[in-house]
C-alpha cells in the first residue's frame, strides 16, 4: 500500500480499461500488446511527454501539478470520485504504518439509532467495522452473529470480511458481486486517504490471502463512495425482499457513517421488515441498540 505503487496501479488499471475508440483515437489493425490504451496514447491525450507519464506511472515522479493530474483525469474519463482519488494518491508521501486508536460511537449517534424505530440501521467505521447496530439492523443483516459483538473492539464484525468470508452474508445478497464491488470500491477510497492505517492494511492483507475474488476486485482499482443502492435480499427468516441501503455521513464524525435500510411504503418488503421486527422482539429481551457510548 505504498503511495507510489498505489498511484501507478491506479493509472495502469484505468488506462487498461479504455480502448482507443473510447477516447476517439483511431484503432489500427496492428496487433496490440496491451488490452487498453498505450502509454503514448494516454500521454498524447493528456498533453504530457511519454517519458514523464512513464515516470509517474512507475512511481519515479511524485510532484505532478494539479493541472497535469486534471489533464490525466480528463484523458482517462474519470468521474469526480476517481478524480479526487487520483489527486490524493499523487500527493501522498511515504509514511510508516501505524495502528490507529479504536473507533468509538458517541451517545448522539446511539440516540440516532434508537430514534430510527423499526428501520434497520448500523454504524460503520472507516474500515467497515460494525461499531453499533439497532435490533432490526442486527436481525436483518447479521442475525447469526453475536448481537453484542460491536461492544468489544476485538470482536467487532467487519462488513468487508463478512461479505467475502462469511457464508451467511454472501447468501444474503442475491447480487453478491455488485455489493462486493461497492464495498471494495469504497475501501479503495479509504486506503487512498489513509495509506498509513495498519489495521486497514491488515484487513486488505487478510482478504487477499483468503479470497481470490477480493484480489481480483482490489487489483481493478475501482473507486466509488457508498451512498445509496437497492439490493435484493434472501433472508433466512423472512425470505425474499427488496431494500435500499442509504449511507448517511456524520458531519461531526467524518470517519463514521450510518447505514439505514428502507423499503417502499406499502410493499411486501416493508411488511417483511415489520414481520422480522415482531419475530425478533418476541424472542429476545435485549435492548434496541448495541454498543457502548464513548466516554
Amino acid at each position: 500500500m505504498s503511495a507510489s505503487g498505489t498511484l501507478g496501479g491506479f493509472l495502469r488499471a484505468r488506462r487498461g480499461g479504455l480502448r482507443p475508440e473510447d477516447v476517439d483515437l483511431p484503432r489500427y489493425t496492428d496487433r496490440r500488446r496491451v488490452a487498453g490504451l498505450r502509454r503514448e496514447e494516454l500521454a498524447q491525450l493528456a498533453g504530457v511527454s511519454v517519458s514523464y507519464y512513464t515516470r509517474l506511472e512507475q512511481g519515479q515522479s511524485v510532484n505532478a501539478s494539479d493541472a497535469v493530474l486534471d489533464a490525466l483525469a480528463g484523458a482517462l474519463r474519470l468521474d469526480d470520485a476517481e478524480r479526487g482519488h487520483l489527486h490524493e494518491l499523487a500527493t501522498q508521501r511515504a509514511r510508516p504504518l501505524r495502528r490507529p486508536p479504536s473507533e468509538r460511537v458517541d451517545h448522539l449517534t446511539l440516540d440516532l439509532l434508537g430514534a430510527l424505530g423499526d428501520a434497520p440501521a448500523m454504524v460503520l467505521g472507516r474500515r467497515t467495522d460494525v461499531l453499533a447496530w439497532n435490533t432490526p439492523g442486527h436481525a436483518l443483516l447479521a442475525g447469526h452473529v453475536d448481537r453484542t459483538s460491536p461492544d468489544r473492539p476485538a470482536d467487532r464484525p467487519n462488513l468487508a470480511r463478512m461479505l467475502f468470508l462469511d457464508r451467511h452474508t454472501r447468501e444474503l445478497y442475491v447480487d453478491w458481486n455488485r455489493k462486493a464491488r461497492a464495498v471494495v470500491g469504497n475501501l479503495r477510497l479509504v486506503a487512498g486517504r489513509h495509506p498509513e492505517d495498519a489495521l486497514l492494511a491488515a484487513l486488505v492483507g487478510e482478504l487477499s490471502m483468503k479470497s481470490p475474488e477480493f484480489v481480483a476486485l482490489w487489483r481493478d482499482h475501482r473507486v466509488k463512495p457508498c451512498e445509496a443502492d437497492e439490493h435484493e435480499l434472501r433472508h433466512p427468516v423472512i425470505g425474499a425482499l427488496t431494500v435500499t441501503q442509504q449511507i448517511l455521513q456524520l458531519a461531526r464524525m467524518p470517519e463514521q457513517s450510518v447505514t439505514v435500510v428502507t423499503t417502499k411504503a406499502g410493499s411486501s418488503s416493508a411488511d417483511a421488515i415489520k414481520l422480522l421486527g415482531g419475530t425478533f422482539t418476541s424472542t429476545t429481551k435485549a435492548p434496541p441498540v448495541t454498543a457502548r457510548p464513548s466516554t
